[in-house]
């Protein structure tokens, strides 16, 4: 979906093909459409920060403002994944894979 694979490359981390290159997918359907995105965003950054909460203060028993420095830590860290995460949600919300699209490669 993406142009490069690696997510922390940040120039690049949201650039996406025109079409996909298995079943010829139209990608971008309008200018706006992952603005969406962005509350998809919110919700997995919530999930993650929780996680970093729960392993730091929870499991491992640190101090509150250590617990805060792992959530902005991980945040820091997941960013990219967590913005392309939530584009592939998105617009898995509105498009379904159809596995009879995917043209047939000859071998």
């Amino acid at each position: 979906m993406y142009e490069t694979k690696n997510p922390y490359k940040l120039n690049d981390v949201l650039k996406i093909n025109d079409k996909c290159s298995h079943c010829g997918t139209k990608y971008r359907l309008e200018p706006s459409f992952f603005y969406g995105s962005m509350y998809v965003s919110y919700g997995v950054g919530i999930a993650f920060a929780v996680a970093a909460f729960v392993i730091s203060y929870l499991f491992l028993g640190s101090s509150l403002l250590t617990a805060f420095f792992a959530i902005v830590g991980t945040m820091l860290v997941f960013g990219p994944i967590i913005m392309r995460l939530s584009r592939n949600i998105w617009i898995n919300m509105f498009m379904s894979y159809d596995k009879s699209l995917v043209k047939k490669k000859t071998a």
